[in-house]
């Protein structure tokens, strides 16, 4: 594991594609309190590598007719992103008797990184969820790099030790948040 304190070195050549835990990263920067802007985000990586594509993973609630996070969404589907969704399952906790949620993205995240693993040289991983060291294990044993961008910085530390043990770079979001907070008009 390689750490770089606040900027990436520049690998114009290297192709690269960035995989977006949607909910892992609106945890991380509401703890930050920053107004991310996502285009910025695609500015930043594009002046450091050839990037090829930017997934963006959500679970949405789809027997809402309007769901908070559909502008966002619909926003980066048309800007850029690809955008990868499930729907947000129901459930009754046994334990407790009340209704729940799941709508975890993780293994379409992991899919995609081995799915899309021939057509990059670095995968850029935003996500802390410990459950992806062994995804980023079985690409980088693919000959890939991988970067996990995440937080120590937020109360807990968003990222998850041996997630950031296995990276090749971890990078700390809130040294690159300069480069991704919304300008204020």
């Amino acid at each position: 594991m390689n750490s770089e304190p606040s900027q990436l070195l520049p690998h114009p050549t290297e192709r690269a594609i960035i995989f977006i835990d949607g909910s892992n990263l609106y945890a991380a920067i509401r703890s930050l309190n920053f107004d991310f802007d996502y285009k910025k985000l695609l500015v930043y990586f594009q002046q450091h590598y050839r990037l090829i594509r930017a997934y963006y993973y959500t679970a949405l609630g789809d027997d809402q007719d309007y769901s908070p996070i559909r502008p966002l969404v619909d926003w980066l589907a048309y800007n850029g992103y690809s955008v990868i969704t499930k729907p947000i399952k129901e459930y009754m906790d046994p334990t407790t008797g009340h209704k729940r949620t799941k709508g975890n993205m993780d293994i379409e995240i992991a899919v995609g990184m081995l799915r899309m693993a021939p057509y990059y040289d670095h995968a850029i991983l935003f996500s802390g969820d410990g459950d992806f060291r062994s995804v980023v294990e079985a690409v980088q044993e693919l000959g890939k790099q991988v970067t996990v961008v995440s937080s120590l910085q937020t109360q807990p530390p968003m990222i998850a030790d041996e997630l950031r043990r296995q990276s090749d770079l971890f990078l700390e979001l809130n040294s690159i948040k300069e480069h991704l907070v919304r300008a204020t008009p």
